[in-house]
């Protein structure tokens, strides 16, 4: 598929120029700061030397000091505390950071994940009936619990505590907890509104620390798992995230969790530096295979190990969850694809609803991300699950998938999420009405430019401009992700030669007024080859990155799109 190539508008050229001269850097350096909202030379000291005394005050968080007291309280008193949270990589690790904490000074406690399928997402009623039966008075939730009204008061009525750390949207009414920690809450006056789950988790230690004058360094001993939620939660890294993910990735790098290492050792043979990337594609998949295959407690099971040695069997475990998802992934996959390929209608339309009775439950909402990639259209993929059709939806930049949920309500039994990605369930014989109307509604309300994959180019250079220093500085623009991503950057009228690798990808050797070469990596880009080797003069957008083989290092150009 042709990608829709847009290039953001420049900057007030005096900005940059200012911006330029006060850093003494070029211009599309500048540019990309501005992009960011850096503007001064000492936001631009802050963005480039990041530090963990940058972080904010716990305590301006609303309830944090109502939290803190009941935590020692309930220490004091040699109470039960079950420590709670959700099935994914933010839950897990959320969960593993404040248990790993709090048993070092605390025999009474626990932690509980509740069962994707049995339970569902958040707080259960199963959950809670489990802290009564055995004798827990004081329940910590962590990554959910903010819309959890009933199960609260069902809570309470049983002489169990709630302190909610969340970082979701909450509805029109808090829950009666005795905290309830969350940024988003309208009357929180916390500066920085999109903590992680775990980043909330890590505010609740960091404030128990400051209070009881204990060292720090206790909380940062977490900021790998820490910065593994931010990663696999696709928060934006800015402001406190990016220091948290900054400094997490560092110790990822140096001094990892025994949890964390043994899953690099199972998992990697990668010789350079872990990225957020590699926590997304590699760690992360891993401990959310826990919750998908079998239970998401053999994930913090691993991530809670005391030693590297104890780590290695459940490593081992999750590892096996994490290869039967990606068979069931890859199985599943195929299917959906084999149905939509074997339908023209399916093919013509605007939107994909696809249903199996017999698909897995906990891999449908990647194989929705697939489908959507490949086809570049709202995707909801469909299976039946206790009595039930659950589904896992995605969409495309620009199309609000909750609305278009909303419009079909009627059909639904419920639903939630955002504007780009959903749960749902119905009963049976609504499917096939649910496709329909999904369909005209998709297809009355979505733009055609939102059916085009688009690519966001920051600024043009040429490739002369390329060089250790402009590299250097680009580095220091990580970590990347949402919100600070990589920069794609444009340059024009380049000529090259290659070759194929694999089945769609290339490999390249580019230049630009017969100087400046320069290796690239192009991934489905093969149906350009012949272009490209033809001697013809073609655009590309790419990011620049390091390529370290065999101990040797060079800058790489990774080619996002080409055009003629």
């Amino acid at each position: 598929m042709q990608k829709r190539w847009v290039v953001k508008p420049k900057n007030d050229v005096k900005k940059t120029n200012k911006l330029r001269d006060e850093l003494g850097v070029n211009s599309v350096i500048a540019e990309l700061l501005l992009n960011r909202g850096i503007s001064t030379f000492d936001t631009a000291k802050q963005f480039f030397r990041p530090m963990l005394d940058m972080l904010h005050d716990p305590f301006l968080m609303r309830d944090m000091e109502k939290a803190i007291s009941r935590i020692e309280q309930a220490i004091g008193n040699k109470e039960k505390i079950l420590i709670y949270g959700d099935y994914d990589v933010d839950g897990t690790t959320a969960v593993s950071v404040v248990y790993s904490f709090f048993r070092d000074f605390h025999s009474g406690l626990e932690f509980y994940i509740p069962d994707r399928y049995l339970e569902g997402y958040g707080i259960s009623l199963a959950g809670v009936d489990y802290a009564a039966a055995n004798g827990f008075s004081l329940i910590i939730a962590l990554d959910c619990g903010i819309k959890a009204i009933d199960k609260v008061s069902y809570a309470k009525a049983k002489g169990i505590d709630f302190i909610i750390g969340d970082h979701h949207l909450p509805g029109d009414h808090i829950p009666d907890a005795v905290a309830v920690l969350d940024p988003k809450r309208i009357d929180c006056p916390y500066p920085y509104k999109e903590l992680s789950g775990c980043g909330i988790g890590f505010k609740i230690i960091q404030a128990f620390i400051q209070k009881n004058a204990m060292d720090i360094q206790l909380a940062y001993q977490y900021l790998d798992l820490v910065a593994v939620s931010i990663a696999s939660d696709i928060v934006p890294i800015t402001g406190e995230n990016r220091i948290l993910t900054h400094f997490g990735l560092k110790k990822l790098n140096t001094n990892p969790n025994c949890g964390l290492q043994a899953l690099i050792n199972l998992s990697s043979n990668k010789t350079g530096q872990f990225s957020v990337n590699d926590i997304v594609f590699q760690i992360g998949p891993r401990i959310n295979a826990a919750g998908r295959i079998e239970h998401a407690k053999d994930a913090v099971k691993l991530l809670i190990s005391k030693s590297l040695q104890e780590a290695k069997d459940f490593s081992v475990t999750v590892d096996d969850q994490n290869n039967l998802r990606k068979d069931f992934d890859l199985k599943i996959t195929e299917e959906a694809l084999a149905i939509i390929n074997n339908d023209e209608i399916l093919k013509a339309r605007k939107s994909t609803v696809l249903f199996k009775e017999d698909w897995h439950k906990g891999v449908i909402g990647i194989v929705a991300s697939r489908l959507t990639e490949k086809y570049y259209r709202p995707t909801i993929i469909l299976t039946q699950t206790n009595g039930h059709i659950a589904g896992s939806a995605r969409s495309v930049i620009g199309f609000d998938l909750y609305e278009a949920l909303s419009e079909c309500s009627d059909l639904l039994e419920q639903y939630g999420g955002h504007k780009y990605a959903a749960g749902l369930t119905m009963s049976l014989e609504n499917v096939p009405a649910f496709q329909e109307k999904f369909e005209q509604v998709v297809s009355s309300n979505i733009k055609p430019e939102m059916l085009q994959q688009e690519v966001l180019i920051e600024a043009e250079l040429a490739f002369q401009d390329i060089d250790a220093k402009f590299y250097r500085l680009l580095r220091q623009f990580e970590p990347f992700g949402p919100h600070n991503e990589a920069p794609i950057l444009l340059s024009r009228n380049v000529y090259g030669t290659g070759y194929v690798v694999g089945s769609n990808h290339i490999k390249i050797t580019v230049h630009q007024e017969g100087v400046h070469r320069f290796d690239c990596i192009g991934f489905g880009l093969a149906s350009h080859i012949d272009h490209i080797n033809a001697g013809k003069p073609f655009d590309i957008c790419y990011t620049i990155e390091e390529n370290n083989w065999r101990g040797k290092k060079n800058l790489q150009l990774n080619i996002k799109a080409i055009r003629y």
